[in-house]
C-alpha cells in the first residue's frame, strides 16, 4: 500500500529525529518547518521541553517580501541564530524535519552558521 505524501514526510521526519537523539549529547535542536508560503525555525531544548528561540518569515514588514524564497529563509536563519546566541546557545543539532537539505532549508542552515551557530 502506497503512503500519502504527508505520511511519507512524517516518517522521514521521525527517522531524522531518531538519529538526531543518538548524537545530540544534550545540545538543543534547530528545527525547521517549511510550508508553501513561509518558513519557520525554532531552537528546542528537548530535555526540558522548552523552545529557546524562534523566528519565521511572517515577522517583519507585511506584504513587503515573499516568505517562500531562499532570501526569506536566509533572514529567518540569521534571526533565529541571533536570538539563540542571545540566550547563550551556540551549539545546536540541525533537524531538517524530513525535508531535503536543499533550497530554502539549506539557505536557512547556511545563514544560521554564518550568524554564529555551530552544527
Amino acid at each position: 500500500m502506497a503512503l500519502s505524501p504527508r505520511e511519507s514526510t512524517q516518517r522521514r521526519a521521525q527517522r531524522v529525529r531518531t538519529r538526531l537523539r543518538s548524537v545530540a549529547n544534550g545540545r538543543p535542536r534547530l528545527s525547521v518547518f517549511r510550508s508553501s508560503k513561509n518558513i519557520y525555525a525554532q531552537v528546542i531544548d528537548d530535555e526540558n521541553g522548552v523552545t529557546l528561540a524562534a523566528a519565521s518569515s511572517l515577522e517583519g514588514e507585511k506584504g513587503k517580501s515573499k516568505g517562500s524564497d531562499k532570501d526569506a529563509a536566509a533572514k529567518v536563519g540569521a534571526l533565529v541564530a541571533q536570538r539563540a546566541i542571545e540566550k547563550g546557545v551556540k551549539d545546536v543539532i540541525f533537524d531538517r524535519g524530513g525535508y531535503l537539505y536543499h533550497g530554502r532549508v539549506k539557505a536557512l542552515a547556511d545563514a544560521a552558521r554564518e550568524a554564529g551557530l555551530n552544527f
